[in-house]
């Protein structure tokens, strides 16, 4: 009785042939379950949200309790209220914590080795950093969501007790809310963009902390080319965007308008993740 055996590479390349290509579905989902299988994701989400919201509940308490003694202008106007919702403090720190993690769904894997498992399952590793970006963008985006209704609805709640909250459908408002809800994906998408660049954890945190935090500083809004250079960072056309006051509050102050500041926020992962996906297809893992 005689059997009959297939060559190994005949067997092999009929396998290969039944297995369907990945889906960029299927991708999404993969990363899906990669971020939320680690522990640490849902605690740094809900630690940055109480942070933020928390800070922003402090800072409208403390102009309660101070309230009496402003100015009868400042308790008219109560220009503090928008600052109050959205704190300097707690959204610099949910800016590096966006960028940290957005940064970590890439170089974890170069720095576990797990990239080359992921890039010999999809040889296509330009469709896979944009179901990282699309997962990143989501999560982030809901998070983003959720700190900047909570900061608001917050802080507003403890300054209507001194009649001075300001309405959620006020424009300014509106427009404030919408940025900070942005500004978290933003900054998550750049972290990843850095990342997928840099390919090292501690270069691209360092130069995450850098870009986001450090840089602006360097920037005078009182000369025109230092303040044209300063409008092009995440952080400044942010905190343009929930600023209430037009025009400048004084004279040879050059804030950006509010279409760049919109601009900005929305061109910065653009601008990171092309070269990442350019890259990504020529550099080896």
């Amino acid at each position: 009785m005689t059997t009959s055996l297939q060559p190994a590479p005949a067997v092999a390349a009929r396998t290969r042939a039944a297995v369907p290509p990945a889906r960029f579905a299927d991708l999404v989902a993969a990363e899906w379950i990669k971020l939320w299988s680690l522990r640490s994701t849902p605690w740094t989400l809900g630690l940055a949200t109480l942070f933020v919201v928390g800070a922003a509940a402090l800072a409208a308490k403390a102009d309660y309790d101070n309230f009496p003694f402003y100015e009868p202008e400042t308790q008219r106007e109560h220009m503090f209220s928008l600052g109050d919702a959205f704190p300097q403090e707690g959204y610099l720190t949910l800016m590096l914590v966006a960028a940290s993690l957005g940064a970590l769904t890439v170089v974890s894997e170069y720095g576990s080795g797990l990239i080359r498992a992921t890039t010999a399952a999809v040889p296509a590793r330009g469709a896979v950093v944009l179901a990282k970006a699309v997962v990143t963008a989501a999560v982030w985006a809901v998070t983003g969501i959720v700190i900047a209704c909570g900061s608001f609805a917050a802080s507003q709640a403890i300054l209507a007790g001194r009649d001075a909250a300001v309405s959620i459908s006020d424009p300014v408002a509106i427009r404030a809310v919408a940025a900070s809800a942005l500004l978290a994906p933003v900054c998550a998408l750049i972290g990843l963009g850095l990342g997928v660049l840099i390919r090292h954890t501690a270069t691209t945190m360092v130069t995450g902390v850098f870009l986001l935090i450090m840089l602006p500083t360097m920037f005078s809004s009182d000369k025109r080319w230092s303040a044209e250079l300063g409008h092009l960072m995440p952080g400044i056309a942010w905190n343009r965007l929930v600023t209430d006051w037009m025009p400048p509050p004084h004279p040879g102050y050059f804030p950006a308008t509010v279409t760049e500041s919109w601009l900005v926020l929305t061109l910065w992962p653009v601008a990171l993740l092309v070269p990442a996906l350019l890259s990504v297809r020529r550099r080896d893992v």
